[in-house]
């Protein structure tokens, strides 16, 4: 007899309501950082290629959630996870788990650029390296053309690579450390705040380069500007408190919430 995994079924049932297959799962997630309760039984489901957007005041618990999904809340010594998350039907949580093997699937862009303090080039060579992706100098030269590439950012550094990461302005740094991001090819994409440190310029590149990369990745964007929220995501939910108020289509949650409290943020009466 043929037992479909929970992520099989997931699938065909995706498949079957047009929806994009489900990437990462979380499932009753709570986090304790010491005494204080950060987030409270949250379910919400991540799906593959789509841009989902994590809102709510500050102090709501989103970065906290996003944290969960790649394990970072294991460097804070007070803090305490339970429930569960899954990338494609596997525990995140499960003391099988390689942490660094989960972070290079699932990686991460922090909300000030942190390039390390090396040249552009060991900046996005530095993952595979370690990851043992590149055979070669020629593999490694390739996987440093690509990211950049894919990052919008090879153009402007090209004649430069052997010059420091710092040098760069901040929003060639925030595009460099998505290019790191890009190098171990991960599957997901975690955002905090990606654009809160840049100019409207700046912010609008990084826009427009989230919305290309969701063809090859899955995104998942905490972001304090509704507007933003608006422009990149297909996805929405809305923290409070700890809690997950409600999570559906962008266009929906924007335009139709069924949660008074998303209504009363979104046209800003509070947060």
């Amino acid at each position: 007899m043929n037992i479909m995994t929970e992520a099989g079924v997931e699938q065909k049932l995706a498949q079957r309501t047009n929806e994009p297959p489900i990437k990462m799962k979380g499932e009753k997630v709570n986090v304790h950082y010491g005494e204080k309760r950060a987030l409270f039984d949250v379910d919400l489901d991540v799906r593959e290629n789509q841009v989902t957007a994590l809102i709510g005041p500050s102090g709501c618990g989103k970065s906290t959630f996003l944290r969960c999904l790649n394990r970072m809340n294991d460097t804070i010594d007070i803090a305490r996870v339970s429930g569960k998350i899954t990338l494609d039907g596997e525990d995140v949580y499960d003391p099988k788990i390689d942490v660094v093997e989960l972070r290079a699937r699932v990686g991460m862009v922090f909300q000030k650029p942190n390039p390390f303090p090396k040249s552009i080039y060991e900046n996005v060579a530095y993952g595979p390296r370690i990851h043992g992706l590149a055979k070669s100098k020629a593999d490694l030269d390739g996987i440093v053309e690509s990211s950049l590439k894919k990052a919008g950012l090879f153009n402007e550094v090209k004649d430069r690579l052997l010059e420091s990461g710092t040098g760069l302005s901040g929003g060639q740094q925030q595009r460099l450390c998505i290019a790191r991001a890009i190098a171990v090819s991960p599957e997901v994409i975690l955002m905090d705040e990606p654009c809160s440190a840049l100019d409207p310029i700046a912010t609008a590149r990084v826009e427009e380069l989230i919305d290309e990369l969701r063809e090859n990745y899955t995104i998942v964007i905490v972001t304090h500007s509704m507007q933003q929220a608006a422009r990149v995501s297909q996805r929405t939910a809305m923290f409070h408190l700890g809690y997950l108020v409600e999570e559906g289509a962008t266009e929906k949650m924007f335009t139709n919430p069924d949660d008074k409290r998303t209504q009363d943020y979104i046209t800003g009466r509070f947060g």
